[in-house]
This record gives C-alpha cells, structure tokens and sequence, in this order.
C-alpha cells in the first residue's frame, strides 16, 4: 500500500526541488508581499529657525509675591553651568515658587537675566527671567 503523501503530486513535486529552488519559490512569493509594505523612511527636517532672545513682556498680576525662599546651593555639576536663583513665577493667577537650579546657557555668551517684579504706574508687574 501506497503512503498518504506519495498519493499527493505536489508533494512529490516538492521532494524532487532543490533546496535552492524551494528557497527561490518562497521568495518569489513573498516579494509581492513585502513591496506594498513601507520600508525604510526618510523624513526631510525643515531648518531650524532663528531664536529671537528679547525682553519678555510684563505680565499684570494682583499681588507681589511672597519673601523668597531660603535655598540650599550645592556644589557644581560640570562646567559651563551657571545658577539660576530660585523665584516666585506667576502662573494661573496665583505666584509658585519655582526652585533654583543649574543650567547650561543656550548658546555661547548668553546672559541669564532674572525675572523682576515692579510697579509701573501704580500697576504691579512680573517680568519673567530669561536668556539674552
């Protein structure tokens, strides 16, 4: 009696292929496959653009803020690091301290320039901290 598989042609088809011709075949098949899925992309990135570093303008707020908060400095962590004090920022109608840190300048010769609070005829006014 016969087995099952030597009943079945393509099987036998498939035992007399080389092992190069199978491999061939199933690429052949799957190249179809593989060509409507996306390969490799390249995204174009637009230029940066130019920061402009000017004054910020003063923002109304209805009362100056608390006495500063008493901070701990600690040591540097590397160079070209510079301490920014911690201050009080006005955010969503109420002023949050906002806690001193250490941060590299934006750019070489950069200036932190700290925010400010004033009054402008009879108008208080914050002014927040930034690069120059």
């Amino acid at each position: 009696m016969n087995s099952p598989s030597s009943d079945n042609p393509l099987t036998e088809a498939r035992r007399a292929l080389p092992v190069a011709a199978r491999i061939s075949l199933c690429a052949a098949a799957l190249l179809p496959a593989l060509a409507l899925t996306p390969g490799c992309v390249v995204a174009v990135r637009p230029a940066p653009a130019a920061v402009v570093y000017t004054e910020p303008q003063g923002v109304v707020v209805t009362e100056m803020p608390p006495a500063p908060v008493a901070e701990y400095i600690g040591p540097v962590p590397g160079p070209g690091v510079i301490w920014i004090g911690g201050y009080y920022h006005w955010s969503g109608g109420r002023w949050v301290w906002l806690r001193g840190h250490y941060e590299h300048p934006p750019r070489p010769g950069a200036r932190w320039i700290a925010p400010r609070y004033e009054v402008r005829g009879g108008t208080r006014v914050y002014v927040r901290g930034y690069w120059r």
